[in-house]
């Protein structure tokens, strides 16, 4: 088996000029040769990319379901309206990557980084964004039904008309996220950093805020009637209006209207 050029004589003298087995050699040589051969690989359904370098490419439509992506680097890679379905990114460097309209349905996100990712209208169903970081993403009008961002970062992200549906946000880092007309039902903010964040007029009826901070999370108008965990102390740092629905046994504090928040 050939190996690659120079493997050997790096090896040695990696280890000072000592020798090494010829049968460890020929191991090493073939993991190497096997590992750049797979990022050869063009596009396609389950294609192994792991760590692989692919950055400013253009996958646009491509089917790349089941795909294997981890600890990939996609930095400005344009994956738009391609298929990911059940998709392997876990600890990917996605930042500026755009995967617009596409579909990750299933997909494992989890430790990836993606600054200013943009996954607008994207099929995100289920898929596992826990602990990313995602600051200053987009993912408006994007379907996330069930998905999981736990522990995730994604301040001054954009979630405006998202389906977030049963989403798990909890201990999240979410200041200055906007959710405007963001569907909410049963969305966990469980621990989460809400600060400034934008939630004017939404239904927050059925969500979880149990130790949400919400130093001056905009609630104008909200319906937080329902909202689970809320206490007297929350809705004091918040920003609301008369109109904004409190559970039974809260009041809107005096500090309401707050002062207009400098950006």
């Amino acid at each position: 088996m050939r190996l690659l050029p120079g493997l050997g004589e790096g090896i040695r003298s990696v280890l000072g000029g000592r020798g090494l087995p010829l049968a460890l050699i020929v191991l090493l040589g073939s993991y190497s040769g096997t590992a750049f051969a797979r990022c050869q690989d063009g596009p396609g359904p389950g294609v192994d990319w792991t760590n692989c370098p692919k950055t400013q490419l253009m996958l646009t439509g491509d089917d790349l379901s089941r795909g294997i992506f981890k600890k990939a680097h996609l930095t400005f890679t344009d994956l738009s309206d391609s298929k990911l379905p059940g998709a392997q990114l876990s600890e990917a460097e996605l930042s500026r990557t755009r995967f617009d309209r596409s579909d990750l349905t299933n997909a494992d996100l989890s430790k990836a980084v993606g600054w200013r990712s943009s996954f607008q209208g994207a099929k995100l169903k289920n898929a596992n964004f826990s602990a990313v970081d995602f600051g200053r993403s987009n993912f408006v009008n994007a379907s996330m039904a069930g998905s999981n961002f736990s522990k995730a970062e994604v301040n001054r992200s954009d979630f405006t008309g998202a389906d977030l549906t049963g989403v798990d946000m909890s201990r999240a880092e979410a200041a200055r996220t906007i959710f405007t007309n963001a569907k909410m039902k049963g969305v966990n903010f469980s621990y989460t950093n809400l600060s400034r964040a934008k939630l004017q007029l939404q239904d927050l009826s059925d969500v979880d805020m149990s130790r949400a901070y919400l130093f001056r999370t905009q609630i104008q108008g909200a319906d937080l009637s329902g909202a689970k965990g809320l206490t007297q102390e929350q809705i004091a740092l918040a920003c609301g209006t008369d109109d904004t629905r409190l559970p039974e046994g809260l009041k809107p504090p005096k500090s309401w209207p707050c002062a207009e928040d400098e950006d």
